[in-house]
């Protein structure tokens, strides 16, 4: 008998292979349904730089708002910290797509400016 704690921190138990085999298959199943989500959320955040850039562009500011930055990724970390998650990481993670907001912002930008 193998113990283990799932992520509810309850405690199971396997009887046999079969049945770890059975959870492994499960719980690969969720993850690429949460990665579908995740995908599906960056998208949803990344078009909304659209609205941000033209925004921002019409009250004469620039893309960087350190302000703002530095607002989301204390949020972030009081979140991770809260949720026992690796606050560092999620950092990295939130930087990844302040990056590639940034970026849509600036190609925006761009294209309004050159026609």
């Amino acid at each position: 008998m193998v113990i283990f704690l799932t992520g509810e921190n309850e405690i199971n138990s396997f009887e046999n292979k079969e049945e770890a085999e059975i959870l492994l298959e499960e719980a690969r199943n969720r993850i690429d349904e949460i990665d579908n989500e995740l995908f599906n959320l960056i998208y949803q955040r990344t078009h909304i730089a659209k609205d941000i850039a033209l925004a921002k562009e019409y009250l004469g500011m620039p893309v960087f708002d350190k302000t703002r930055e530095e607002a989301v990724h204390a949020k972030i970390e009081k979140l991770s910290e809260e949720n026992g998650i690796d606050a560092v990481i999620i950092d990295q993670i939130v930087d990844m797509l302040t990056i590639l907001s940034k970026n849509e912002q600036n190609e925006i930008l761009r294209r309004n400016n050159n026609g």
